[in-house]
């Protein structure tokens, strides 16, 4: 059986821990690899290795640093299907879903081949008679980044890619259950010129987790999973002394105007909350329509729609979505759908029970339609994460305004419309950190920012962008004279700039 290891710094990979675990296809239901945890000896090493290498990869200028960067990128466009494929086997998602995963990550590193123009500080000549004062980012020094299934490519490069190019040394912990493309990462940055120690890999679960926010050394954690488990790492991270960022859950809604184009409306939402089959924290799982008569002539367009999908094998050309990632992950979709039936929700299209021949003991499940969801049920107030979608209905704009502003999480909402009006004043007034405007999953391109509001998002900084930069950096700033005689009395009285 193919063993998985971690990539740490001056060792061959192997690790002093015992614990392993199993990595499944998803597809089949059977295990296709071992992962090897590492302990928190190994992380120690790793650490050790980070801070030997990382001021050298500082005081590197940052064109040298952008030109690793650019030579990263090239090996990702050379590498595209072959990652997109092992991602696949591994997270379930159809190989076309996963090539995007692999892209949009790609277009971070893009952003961060830029580096030596947004790192650079401000200046300000005279600020003073003789005094001029200027800034600089410097990078924290070790840092890590604790990453989830759904996006095994994509996330980590949207904290490696900032973290590195601004002069940092990463650790990082991906998801025990699709391990081998983070590995695959770093094994190509290293071929792309990036020093030895600067980008490490270690493997495991909350043990790993607690030791890389317990560990003095490392100077910040980037985390992106559930908001229970966000802020907790928030909570002890920030005890520890290190800058946090921890990214958490969705409930993503989808508000459907009586003027929208409802086929479009169809094809987006369709796509939004079935692809990847729904484990996604952008996913689209809740749909507004306002007033009855969108309504009933959306659901009567959305029924064919959902049972038309093709639920397939990831590396089926023709299907839509694929499994999700475990067979304890099938089982708490299926629950959540009973659960919405029991609270008196319409089960409209029921997935639960799927099979797919020749794949029987796959993590399938099929598209899930509820209508006639009500927001004091617990299956409208948490997150599924799958291929579930819950229909709420809203007699006018206000309350559908209200749904996504009042719900615990904040992290996406769209709004279909035809009116300009009605699009402004909602994207001004909803309390979600990022509005899509007839664009159903509204993730921010690699040079914005990516980040929720309320129990989406625990800490004050976002991830990639300027943003990005900002978080892996501290700002120095320097005021600086140049007398032109002795310090005098004024050497006693603290300065100011008249």
């Amino acid at each position: 059986m193919r063993q998985i290891d971690q990539m740490v710094a001056g060792t061959s990979g192997g690790t002093a821990s015992v614990r392993a675990g199993d990595v499944y296809n998803p597809s089949t239901g059977a295990v296709q690899a071992q992962l090897r945890f590492s302990s928190p000896a190994d992380l120690d090493r790793a650490v050790a290795a980070a801070r030997e290498a990382q001021p050298s990869w500082a005081a590197t200028n940052p064109q040298r640093r952008a030109r690793v960067m650019f030579r990263f990128r090239q090996l990702l466009e050379d590498n595209m299907d072959a990652l997109a494929t092992l991602l696949a086997s591994e997270h379930g998602k159809v190989v076309a879903d996963a090539r995007g995963d692999v892209q949009r990550g790609l277009e971070v590193i893009e952003f961060c081949c830029g580096i030596p123009h947004v790192q650079k500080g401000e200046f300000t000549e005279g600020a003073g008679p003789g005094i001029d004062v200027y800034s600089m980012r410097q990078p924290i020094g070790v840092v890590a980044g604790i990453t989830p299934f759904n996006f095994p490519a994509m996330i980590p490069m949207w904290m490696f890619g900032p973290a590195i190019a601004c002069g940092n040394a990463f650790i990082l912990k991906p998801s025990e259950r699709d391990p081998s493309v983070p590995v695959r990462l770093a094994e190509l940055f290293r071929e792309a010129g990036l020093p030895e120690g600067i980008l490490q890999v270690v493997h495991g679960d909350k043990e790993m987790v607690d030791a890389i926010l317990d560990h003095p050394d490392i100077g910040a954690v980037s985390f992106v999973g559930s908001s229970d488990i966000a802020h907790y790492v928030y909570e002890r991270g920030v005890r520890a002394g290190k800058r946090v960022q921890a990214m958490g859950g969705a409930k993503n809604h989808g508000i459907v105007m009586p003027d929208a184009d409802l086929d479009q409306v169809v094809s987006d939402l369709t796509g939004a909350a079935f692809g990847s089959a729904g484990e996604r924290c952008m996913a689209l799982p809740v749909v507004v329509p306002v007033g009855e008569d969108t309504a009933e002539r959306l659901r009567a367009k959305l029924v064919p729609a959902i049972e038309a999908l093709r639920v397939g094998v990831s590396t089926d050309a023709e299907a839509h979505y694929g499994p999700v990632v475990t067979a304890a992950h099938k089982e708490k979709v299926e629950d959540w759908i009973a659960r919405c039936a029991e609270e008196g929700a319409e089960l409209v299209v029921d997935g639960r029970g799927f099979s797919l021949q020749g794949h029987e003991q796959g993590f399938f499940v099929g598209p899930t339609l509820f209508d006639h969801v009500t927001p004091d049920m617990e299956s409208y107030r948490q997150e599924i994460f799958g291929p579930v979608l819950q229909i709420v209905r809203a007699p006018d704009f206000e309350t559908a305004l209200e749904l996504p502003s009042k719900h615990q999480y904040g992290n996406g909402v769209a709004i279909f419309t035809r009116n300009g009006h009605a699009a402004r004043e909602f994207a001004a007034r909803v309390n979600v950190g990022m509005v899509g405007i007839n664009v159903p999953i509204p993730v921010p391109v690699a040079y914005h920012t990516f980040g929720g509001w309320k129990r989406s998002a625990f800490g004050d900084t976002n991830q990639y962008g300027m943003e990005g930069v900002r978080f892996w950096t501290k700002v120095k700033t320097v005021t600086q004279r140049w007398p032109d005689g002795g310090a005098g009395d004024s050497a006693f009285v603290i300065p100011t700039m008249a």
